[in-house]
């Protein structure tokens, strides 16, 4: 099924809301810098790269409290962004 047939946003737009939500809290977006490896420079610069919007949803796998918040405040079903980053591993 793809994204737009179910108006979920395309995989790297729905990971670019995840990643605005995550950075929203510092402790979040402090524990998000810290398992990626990322600085705040790199991760300006590399916002838009797959692999780091699929890192961002893998981090917030990782916390399924912290998926489902995001999920909610974004207005998608957690699984979407499931697929979201499988489809960004690809």
């Amino acid at each position: 099924m793809r994204a737009s047939d179910t108006n979920i946003p395309e995989p790297a737009t729905l990971a670019l809301q995840a990643l605005v939500w995550t950075l929203g809290d510092g402790d979040r977006a402090g524990r998000l810098l810290a398992v990626t490896g990322l600085d705040p420079d790199d991760l300006r610069g590399r916002a838009g790269d797959p692999a780091v919007l699929a890192a961002t949803l893998n981090f917030l796998e990782s916390h399924e409290p912290d998926l489902v918040a995001c999920a909610a405040a974004i207005g998608v079903p957690p699984a979407a962004l499931v697929r979201a980053r499988e489809q960004l591993e690809t």
